[in-house]
């Protein structure tokens, strides 16, 4: 076996420097050989079978505060390039690969410990490599009055998804919102704890976000200005009951004031959690072998809104749901449905509803998600295939935007010449306040070249996104440098900002080299 080694690091250098990986962490905790690396790539990787995959060149596992900074301190000595993961678990935009072939993966999965969890104030502070399993385990099992809010799917850990500003389906859906206080190893190898953290004994590192002074919380989020070791995350009061609803109107048109109504009662949160807009009849229509987008030359509205009359199916769609106690929640789904009223048409169907502490059976097909329990029930609905990468662009939360993009997205694959229905493509979710998100799974597979036309459907679909002030909320590692150079406003006076912070607290660009799309000075001019 050849001995890959970082770029720009001798052989005779690196394995000096794993044998000191060795001696902090243990040697059963360094990884090198090829099925060890196998573990480390992207399962989900747009370039199988080509050069340009990124495949690291080891791996080591700390096991606490103090491994990482022997790791960070021997990284720097030896001038190693540390990719940072949590659990590896991000499906769709990059797995546990790194941006940088070659990268040593800094994997603090053994780092599992729940160190507090309050069910008075409802938070918790946890490592890095502690799943939302792990976390929704430890709650059962002490018999704890809080939720989480896991993501679709579970599997993954609440620092890395909320560093990634990833989504769930609660109120406490924004996950990054939901963060408070982080401590931190920086590139020097020193600690810092962020908010009131910072001062000694302080009793609301978890409760008061902001501290003293500048907020720098945010910088560690989808960045690789440190190493995030503990994390505080805001948890919801396990309410006294759910329950769902679901809201229908006919037209075409109805979609602005169907939204209009959406944004008013979320903003006034009364609706709350994550929705995906829905069309039954444009899903009709995709299931004869058309598309949810509008393609030049498709079915007009009026063709399309006469097949909803004929099939009884509804233009637009949602399922709503509400959380707290039930005279509340009933008030919240009648008043809901008094303002949709306003729409002719509109109508109304009751869903489920739950009281808690609730034992669901096995047959039960409620999306557990909803009841912060996680699962992994995701992977059915994308079986098949040998994986996707995500595009996930953000648009304002009005349905004149839906129109929009279901108009330019149509006609940038009808200009392509690419079928739409090869790809899985959702109509708007709410995963975040005030704005939708697209996903668009464009498929993976072990055939070089389909994976090459993919890529330039990604690279079509981010370029036409950021052409109509679209820009893409998070993406897959191979993206990163694309997906930064669309936010250009000024002359890329943020990605400058960006470089000015890397220069600064990680000179020798040690720690996840091209993480979205923010290399270190000696890498930055090479791919000028």
């Amino acid at each position: 076996m050849t001995m890959r080694v970082p770029p720009g690091v001798t052989p005779s250098t690196f394995s000096a420097a794993l044998e000191q990986f060795e001696k902090a962490v243990g040697r059963n905790w360094v990884f090198t050989s090829d099925d060890d690396m196998e573990t480390y790539r992207d399962s989900y990787s747009p370039f199988w079978h080509e050069q340009a995959d990124r495949i690291p060149s080891a791996a080591v596992a700390p096991d606490s505060v103090e491994q990482v900074q022997a790791v960070v301190r021997i990284a720097n000595a030896y001038g190693i390039p540390l990719w940072t993961i949590s659990t590896g678990k991000n499906l769709a935009y990059g797995g546990s690969s790194p941006a940088l072939s070659g990268s040593v993966v800094c994997d603090l999965k053994r780092m599992d410990r729940i160190v507090e969890v309050n069910d008075k104030n409802h938070y918790a502070l946890v490592e890095p490599g502690v799943s939302y399993f792990d976390l929704y385990r430890y709650i059962q099992e002490h018999r704890l009055r809080v939720w989480i809010d896991p993501p679709d799917p579970g599997w993954g850990s609440p620092v890395g998804n909320s560093l990634e500003r990833g989504g769930g389906r609660t109120p406490m859906g924004d996950h990054f919102a939901s963060v408070c206080g982080l401590e931190v190893v920086l590139a020097s190898g020193e600690v810092m704890r962020t908010g009131m953290g910072a001062l000694p004994g302080a009793q609301t590192w978890q409760q008061y976000k902001y501290g003293f002074g500048p907020y720098v919380d945010g910088l560690f989020s989808q960045s690789n200005f440190g190493i995030i070791t503990k994390m505080g995350v805001w948890l919801m009061p396990e309410p006294e009951a759910y329950r769902e609803g679901r809201v229908s109107v006919p037209k075409h048109d109805d979609l602005v004031p169907f939204v209009d109504t959406l944004s008013y009662l979320m903003n006034s949160h009364i609706v709350r959690g994550t929705m995906l807009l829905e069309s039954p009849v444009l899903g009709y229509r995709q299931s004869q072998g058309g598309s949810v987008l509008d393609l030049p030359g498709g079915p007009s509205i009026a063709e399309t809104e006469a097949i909803g009359r004929e099939k009884n199916l509804a233009y637009w769609s949602m399922l709503l749901h509400f959380w707290g106690p039930p005279r509340v929640i009933d008030a919240q789904w009648e008043y809901t449905k008094e303002k949709f009223r306003a729409i002719p048409g509109a109508s109304f169907q009751d869903g489920r509803a739950y009281g808690f502490p609730v034992e669901l059976g096995e047959t039960d097909n409620v999306q557990r998600v909803y009841l912060g329990i996680p699962n992994l029930s995701v992977f059915a609905l994308i079986a098949g295939g040998q994986g996707h990468m995500d595009f996930s662009p953000i648009i304002p939360m009005t349905g004149e935007a839906v129109f929009e993009v279901l108009k330019v997205f149509g006609s940038a694959y009808a200009e392509m010449g690419v079928p739409p229905k090869n790809q899985f493509f959702a109509l708007p979710w709410t995963f975040f306040p005030r704005s939708f998100v697209l996903l668009f799974g464009l498929p993976v597979t072990h055939n070089i070249e389909q994976n090459r036309e993919n890529r330039k459907v990604f690279q079509r679909l981010v370029e036409v996104a950021a052409q109509h002030g679209w820009g893409e909320y998070r993406t897959h590692v191979a993206f990163m440098d694309l997906v930064r150079s669309v936010y250009s406003w000024n002359h890329h006076a943020l990605g400058r900002l960006h470089e000015t912070i890397k220069d600064a607290v990680d000179p020798n660009g040690i720690l996840s080299p091209g993480k979205s799309g923010i290399w270190p000075r000696q890498l930055r001019r090479s791919r000028a």
